[in-house]
Parts: C-alpha cells; structure tokens; sequence
C-alpha cells in the first residue's frame, strides 16, 4: 500500500510546491511510483509538471466532487514515473459547487477517492497543500499518513506553525488518528544571514525530534530549475538544492523502514 504524505503549511512561500515535485522526483531514482496530487486553486504543482492548468478538462476537483474515477483524471508529467492529479481555479469553487448540491464541507472527499487500487498502483502519493487551512487542506490532512511542513526560516513563518500544529492535532482527535508529522523541513535558509541561522535553531531547539538533520538552502539552481519546469536533480544534479531533495528523499525512505521494523 502506498505511504500518502501530505506537504503542508498555510503560510505561502515556504516551498510546498518546491518541494512536491523534488521529492517526487528524488524518489523515482529509488524506482518509486509516485503520484502528485495538486490540491492548491493556483496550480503551480501543476504548471511545473509540464501540464498547463487552464487547458485541464479533468481535475481533482471533478474526482473530490465524485463526478470523476481518480484513474480518469491522472496525467503523465514531464518527470518519470511521476503521474499528476492536475488542479486549477476551479478548486476555489469547491465549497460552492457543494453547497449548490446541498453537500456540506466533508473532509473526507479525497479519503473516499483514494481507493484501494490507488493505493496500491503507487508506492507515494504526495500532496500539495494551498497555503491556507481551507477545506482543501483539511481534506490532504485527514486523507494522509504523515506530513511534511516546510518552513521558511523567518519570522513569520514560525509565527504561523502553533496554528498549524492545533490544526494538525484536531484532525488526529476528530479524523485521522494515524495521522503524523514526520518532519519539519527547514526551506531557503541562507546560510550567510544570522537571523536565519539563529532562527532555524530555535525550531530545533523548540521541535526537537521532529525537525529533519538537514536544511533546503536558497539555491539559484532550484530558482532556474522550476522556471525551466524541471526538478532540480534533472537541471542541475550536482548542485547542493539536488543533494538537498536527495537527503529528504532517502530521509522518507528510511523513515518507512524504521516503522515497518517497529
């Protein structure tokens, strides 16, 4: 059964989508299957996978809706063994959609679309998350198995993470108690900027056990590789962004292990 990991955080900026497509395709150099699902209105996921959002008649959000078998809407992407749940603006309407269908907000639409056979096509299912706790989100959480929750190392990106973090807890409590924070990934940290550096130590110090060994830097490799729609490990392989991706892929694939030793 595949490993559905949810990477999530509603502050905008921290690399969520970033860090989808790296993983995805850090992970398929370990011959994983993976699947991307882009539930964000903005479709970023989705344009830097090769796919133009306006131009997609089948989205997520027709499979959240019901009107879609998941298989029917997935799309091959410009990175190997990586398919695509596109997603575009019509996910802003989803609340909308549903109430003129008199269905209330269930965040359990994505749960139920996920089947069994999804389930086992694919070795991940990876989920970009809009920066907002939105219904949207709130479905990724309860449909997932662990997250990721990049963090940008400035100040208002930590003041952002005790509202996720309750978030995260009431969802364990009311929807999903299998549900686990595998890490925080600290994204875009220079190195040269003290603020940052003394910053990123606080959230270790602060999440101790929960925080991953190794950083994202800002990387100008990882800036030109998603304007040229490409992971950084097919642009620029030797560059310390691609090393960085390489370091979190391994990072999941021995987390998996540990729990399937205990």
């Amino acid at each position: 059964m595949s490993h559905i990991i949810s990477i999530v955080n509603q502050k905008g900026g921290v690399g969520k989508t970033t860090t989808t497509y790296n993983l995805a395709s850090a992970l398929c150099r370990y011959n994983k299957r993976v699947l991307a699902i882009d539930l964000d209105p903005q479709g970023n996921l989705t344009h830097v996978l090769g796919i133009d959002p306006e131009l997609c008649r089948k989205t997520v959000m027709d499979v959240l809706l019901g009107d879609l078998e998941w298989k029917k809407a997935i799309r091959k992407t410009n990175i190997h063994h990586v398919h695509l749940l596109p997603g575009n603006l019509s996910l802003a309407m989803l609340g909308k959609e549903l109430l003129l269908r008199n269905r209330r907000d269930d965040n359990k639409l994505l749960t139920k679309a996920l089947d069994e056979k999804a389930r086992k096509i694919y070795d991940f299912i990876l989920i970009d998350c809009p920066p907002s706790l939105s219904p949207l989100s709130l479905n990724a959480l309860a449909s997932s198995d662990e997250l990721i929750v990049p963090l940008q190392c400035e100040y208002f990106a930590l003041e952002a993470l005790p509202k996720l973090l309750s978030t995260i807890y009431q969802i364990q409590r009311e929807d999903n108690p299998k549900l686990e924070v595998m890490g925080i990934l600290l994204t875009m940290l220079d190195q040269r900027v003290k603020l940052s550096t003394d910053l990123a130590q606080k959230v270790r110090q602060d999440f101790k056990g929960k925080v991953f060994p190794f950083v994202i830097p800002r990387s100008q490799a990882i800036a030109e590789a998603a304007w040229k729609n490409l992971p950084v490990n097919q642009y620029k392989p030797a560059s310390q962004g691609s090393q960085a991706y390489s370091s979190l892929a391994r990072e999941v694939l021995s987390y998996y292990e540990r729990k399937k030793e205990n």
